[in-house]
């Protein structure tokens, strides 16, 4: 055949969400078979939707028939957000009157939970997060390094054991993919328990799979926690390496002191390392 005949072949579009979007970071896998195409993020936010089959029928237990009937259902709802019909996920607080398509609902600042009951709730009643005594200024994000404001929001978390990790939700999500539920841990303080139930109420999906850098190495280095002595001149008598009193910095966590290498005082149990003392200006310094 001639050139015009290898035009490109358009995706299938998700049945409900309308969408022929298939990144696999907002919306999982998605499925096909018998000309019905659905995302999998849409299947487990779907308010009418449960999964009545083993793992291996239909998609992901959801079996056919239900996805059907599901369709039917969400046909006349219409998103809030975007005002097309198909809207299939609701808002889990009683009496609140908001259905979104679930893309829709992660651009607004919905939040759909992966765990227990699958809840999801509207921007206006999704869960935060709280600090007891909100700081100042900005952070880096600890695996992509831009800053961040050190305010929770729904695009920026924070490690509740710490309160020193600081992320982009984009960030977090993409680790939580790759390390998966059993070395998903936060990238600073090494917490699992706590930080993992936190992500999981904030939204964030930590599959229960093996993690794809035991395969391959990515992120590796966010889990070897720095041991070192960064100070210009490092005065303990057997090396850098060894624990001496070590600081890490409480911003990055990604250089280390001596307390006496740096002439800081014994009762003195946070340090900043210069690059993030420097990154404060104005009222955020004091």
């Amino acid at each position: 055949g001639t050139g015009g005949d290898h035009a490109t072949v358009p995706m299938a579009v998700c049945r409900l969400c309308q969408r022929a979007d298939d990144d696999p970071e907002v919306f999982g896998e998605t499925c096909q078979q018998d000309g019905l195409c659905i995302h999998e993020n849409c299947l487990y936010h779907a308010s009418g939707l449960s999964q009545q089959g083993d793992d291996g029928e239909g998609f992901f237990g959801f079996l056919f028939p239900d996805i059907h009937q599901e369709l039917q259902r969400v046909a006349q709802k219409t998103c809030c957000i975007c005002w097309q019909q198909g809207a299939s996920v609701t808002c889990q607080v009683r009496r609140c009157p908001r259905n979104f398509h679930f893309p829709c609902g992660i651009e607004q600042g919905c939040i759909s939970q992966f765990f227990g009951e699958f809840k999801s709730f509207c921007w206006q009643h999704r869960p935060t997060q709280r600090l007891r005594a909100p700081q100042q200024g900005h952070s880096p994000c600890v695996i992509c390094l831009e800053a961040v404001a050190r305010r929770p929001c729904f695009d920026t978390l924070v490690c509740p054991a710490c309160t020193s990790a600081w992320f982009h939700r984009h960030c977090i999500q993409s680790q939580a993919l790759s390390s998966a539920l059993h070395h998903f841990r936060c990238p600073l303080c090494q917490d699992v328990q706590t930080f993992q139930e936190e992500m999981f109420r904030l939204g964030i999906k930590i599959p229960d799979r093996d993690a794809a850098w035991e395969e391959d190495g990515a992120f590796e280095e966010h889990y070897q926690r720095h041991r070192s002595c960064d100070a210009s001149q490092c005065l303990c008598p057997v090396g850098r390496e060894q624990p001496w009193r070590l600081l890490l910095c409480s911003s990055c966590g990604s250089c280390g002191t001596h307390q006496l290498c740096s002439d800081i005082g014994e009762d003195i149990s946070s340090w900043e390392c210069s690059d993030c003392a420097d990154t404060c200006t104005g009222e955020s310094c004091s």
